[in-house]
């Protein structure tokens, strides 16, 4: 029987993401059925995980062969979940048409008293409230066009004030906000070009406003000393993975340079990990359209380096986009890690490269439970041998899973963002500083995350910026990989208690 310490430890996991699951299920009710059935794919994709971790946390393992079984079966259910949801998409589009059609005769004549009215309520105020500091900036020939882009079947504009460069339009969201975005963004590139940006956001008061901000002040590109930085960046860190590579085989390689061949499959293999997610972010980048910098390594003495931060150098159209472009690097390189775990641990035989304590397994959930799938009864020696892919493939987990952090820039961060909209990231911002800086103080020995908590403190803190458009959510397929993600990442991070460990026979 586990104490209380021991399965909290153990079932924070389980926890968190039961608690995911209650939210994202409460959050989808509003959208009736089309809301449930997205979040039952939020179920699907989760639920395997949490039964082979659940059943951990009794003393019972599944084989490999069970686990494969669980995620085919709940690929294929998301998969029919998915046609189910596309399907009722299209009727509901349908209803929301019939409605709007047999509504729009009232409508248009409600909208030309309303604004009548309100446009001589404005005309009547305008001279009380033209203050100094609230001119925009903009050109008033520029300005005048602006206005001219607002109507009573989009947005319909009430209040203009000067914002940096630009201008602040406060007013009445009237169309439906993704249609509304693009007839809006495309009326201001027929009389500007390129000349503006608009965005779509909310206020501090939760309603909708129109930002129009001039095009200088887009994201700039990398300056050539950021490019040197950058090219220093990477020596440093392939510096950096060669020593962690030697350091796993036993010696120091800055004190024995001539040994670079030996630790050059293992150093590659973390490269490879780290261009693979890059060529995630980038690829799916170039598919939006959407500019990146060059990538900043970031070397680390412990595992060769934490990853990198890379810039957006434009705006992006919306946050479904956001989550895309954050999420196809971690996706990728996670996947690449995890088939590396698994072959690594099939092809595990006496006489492998690496000889490690058993013990040495309780030091992640996620990868305790691939081994014991795959291992068995041969962790219930004092010591296991493991082929290098390993190793490997751990490594770029963790690499991973510090990325996808619910902090800031980083991935995890971007995500959250993309999900659930900026208050929530800046709260899940707060807290994960939090977490890292108490697992410092009771786990001194490990200095990662000191180290990691240091560069999200003063480089990666910030969110990102705003969205075009701001307002539109990403769908809730994007919502269920989003949380799977992020319970991989804790899942790779927590470690088991060596009780719990001891019961199923790791170490």
């Amino acid at each position: 029987m586990l104490n209380t310490s021991e399965a909290i430890t153990t079932l924070s996991v389980i926890l968190v993401a039961l608690g995911f699951l209650v939210w994202g299920y409460n959050r989808a009710k509003k959208y009736k059925t089309l809301g449930i059935l997205a979040w039952l794919q939020s179920v699907v994709l989760i639920t395997p995980w949490l039964f082979v971790f659940g059943l951990f946390a009794v003393g019972i393992y599944i084989n490999f062969v069970g686990i494969l079984a669980l995620l085919i079966a709940s690929s294929g259910i998301y998969i029919y979940l998915g046609n189910r949801l596309r399907a009722e998409g299209q009727a509901e589009l349908l209803r929301q048409r019939a409605a709007q059609r047999l509504a729009q005769d009232r409508v248009n004549s409600l909208d030309a008293t309303t604004a009548s009215a309100e446009t001589t309520r404005n005309i009547a105020i305008a001279p009380e409230s033209d203050e100094t500091d609230t001119i925009p900036k903009i050109p008033s020939e520029d300005l005048q066009k602006i206005k001219e882009i607002f109507g009573i079947d989009t947005f319909f504009a009430t209040e203009t004030i000067s914002y940096q460069e630009g201008a602040i339009f406060k007013g009445n969201l009237r169309g439906e906000t993704e249609s509304t975005y693009e007839k809006l963004s495309n009326k201001l590139r027929d009389r500007f070009n390129d000349k503006y940006r608009l965005f779509l956001v909310e206020n501090p008061e939760g309603k909708p406003i129109v930002i129009i901000l001039p095009s200088s002040s887009d994201p700039q590109s990398m300056t050539l000393a950021q490019k040197n930085l950058a090219a220093v960046l990477v020596l440093a860190t392939i510096a950096t993975c060669t020593e962690a590579a030697g350091l796993l085989m036993g010696f120091d390689w800055f004190s024995e340079l001539g040994r670079f061949s030996e630790a050059l499959p293992i150093a590659a293999g973390v490269w490879f990990v780290v261009a693979v997610h890059e060529v995630g972010h980038r690829f799916w980048a170039k598919r939006h359209n959407v500019h990146l910098s060059f990538p900043f390594l970031l070397p680390s003495w412990q595992i060769g380096t934490f990853g990198s931060i890379t810039r957006f150098e434009s705006f992006l159209p919306n946050r479904s986009i956001l989550f895309d472009v954050s999420f196809a690097g971690p996706a990728a390189g996670g996947i690449v890690s995890i088939l590396m775990v698994v072959l690594g641990l099939l092809l595990s035989h006496p006489g492998s490269l690496f000889t490690l304590p058993t013990e040495f397994f309780q030091g992640s959930i996620l990868v305790g439970t691939l081994a014991k799938a795959i291992l068995g009864s041969q962790l219930t020696e004092v010591t296991v041998d493991i082929h290098p892919l390993t190793m490997v493939g751990w490594i770029g987990l963790v690499i991973t899973a510090l990325n996808l952090m619910p902090a800031g820039q980083l991935d995890g961060g971007r995500i959250v963002q993309a999900i659930y909209g900026r208050k929530t990231a800046r709260r899940t911002t707060i807290a994960t500083l939090i977490v890292l800086g108490l697992v410092a103080i009771v786990n001194p020995g490990n200095p990662i995350p000191l180290y990691w908590g240091i560069v999200i403190l003063f480089l990666q803190r910030d969110l990102e910026r705003p969205s075009l458009n701001e307002l539109t959510e990403p769908d809730d397929a994007r919502a269920a990989l989003g949380l799977l993600v992020l319970f991989l990442m804790l899942a790779t991070l927590i470690p088991l208690s060596p009780a719990l460990a001891g019961q199923l026979g790791i170490g």
